[in-house]
């Protein structure tokens, strides 16, 4: 039986999830709200909203999990090129939160390989966007010529960085803003981006799962850590890639 959250219940324990060989694996809960204080609870033991139009807010913890370890990030031969062409191209610059509702409606309606609609309802939108207002929430964004050609959005809690969703107007303009995101978490001694689900993309990327336990495990050692004063991105950051190769 799925648990039904009211106004003020908390979640159950996230050993409740739903099996992964279930119909939903993962499933932990529905119901609730997407209050600004219900997000921060559920982000901070691993927890996420994922519904679509017409169904009630359901929230998921998979096991595994997965995640990109920001030291295991894989630069391969032709993103290195491109983001080499990127950085010595006048009007070519990555910005964080100078978009994010453009952002967040960007991925709203990019298209999903296998997928009718989108899980970034209205609703979700609403909530995100309420929730960048306190200054959790961020986008990284690839900017040519003055036009926001993709980007991504996430969370920071501590030193904790949760990536939501991306979007690319041009080729490899998500990946470009993912690399910034790389290279943002290592000069902030951030170890880790959380994935949620399992794709080929990410794991080319150097994604890979986790077991829950051993992912809340980091989540209870980071997100009650001091994380960046500051949201900016600063040229100096892509010395965290092996550009030169």
């Amino acid at each position: 039986m799925i648990t039904w959250l009211n106004a003020l219940d908390s979640f159950p324990d996230t050993a409740q999830a739903w099996a992964p060989h279930s119909d939903a694996p993962g499933l932990l809960a529905a119901g609730g709200d997407l209050s600004v204080a219900r997000l921060t609870a559920a982000y901070r033991h691993g927890i996420f909203p994922w519904f679509s139009e017409g169904q009630p807010i359901l929230w998921w913890t998979p096991d595994p999990r997965m995640v990109l370890p920001v030291d295991e990030f894989k630069l391969n031969r032709s993103l290195r090129k491109t983001i080499q062409k990127f950085r010595r191209t006048p009007g070519c610059e990555i910005r964080i939160d100078s978009a994010f509702d453009q952002v967040i409606e960007s991925c709203a309606n990019a298209p999903r390989h296998g997928q009718n609609g989108t899980w970034i309802v209205p609703a979700m939108q609403l909530a995100y966007k309420h929730w960048h207002a306190e200054g959790c929430v961020h986008s990284f964004e690839t900017w040519v010529d003055g036009e926001l050609v993709g980007g991504l959005y996430g969370i920071g809690l501590g030193k904790m960085f949760y990536g939501e969703s991306m979007f690319t107007r041009r080729v490899d303009a998500s990946k470009i803003a993912l690399a910034a995101l790389v290279c943002f978490c290592r000069a902030h001694g951030i170890q880790l981006i959380d994935c949620q689900q399992r794709t080929g993309h990410l794991a080319s990327l150097g994604g890979r799962t986790l077991p829950r336990a051993e992912f809340e495990a980091h989540l209870r050692g980071a997100v009650d850590l001091e994380g960046p004063a500051v949201w900016a991105y600063d040229e100096s950051f892509w010395s965290h890639l092996d550009l030169a190769a």
